[in-house]
């Protein structure tokens, strides 16, 4: 649009506003620079993928490793493949792994429980004790 260089800005017309992207997030003001929050479905997928890389490389491992190995334990011998014989100490000390936090985590919720327990009636005043250990009420 041509104008008149001695034209008052106000008499200019504002160009038109852009329209937001497909997608794009928008606020009340217009859109905004702000990347997208994560979602409970991007953590999923997210895990899903992760999972299956790891599955993947464990498959390799186990048929990368398939030597017989002779096993022994408490009394009880076998011969099993070598990569089957890690993972399944892998699980074995993941497992101990999680019963010892499991534990820890039911010691911890109790110790919280009893912080926050409200008694139901205030501590016995036997004989006078907290006027001898100077309560402030004295």
């Amino acid at each position: 649009m041509q104008t008149h260089p001695l034209t008052p800005r106000s008499l200019i017309p504002a160009p038109p506003a852009r329209q937001p992207a497909i997608g794009a997030r928008t606020s009340p003001n217009g859109p905004t620079g702000d990347p997208p929050h994560p979602t409970r479905a991007g953590f999923v997928w997210t895990a899903t993928v992760a999972g299956l890389v790891l599955l993947g490389v464990l498959i390799l491992f186990i048929l990368q490793n398939q030597e017989q190995v002779s096993v022994q334990y408490f009394g009880l011998a076998g011969s099993v493949p070598l990569g089957i014989a890690l993972c399944i100490a892998a699980v074995i000390g993941g497992l101990l792994v999680a019963v010892a936090g499991a534990i820890r985590i039911a010691q911890l919720r109790t110790a919280a429980t009893r912080l926050h327990r409200v008694p139901t009636r205030p501590p016995k005043n036997t004989h006078g004790q907290w006027f001898r250990q100077g309560h402030p009420a004295r």
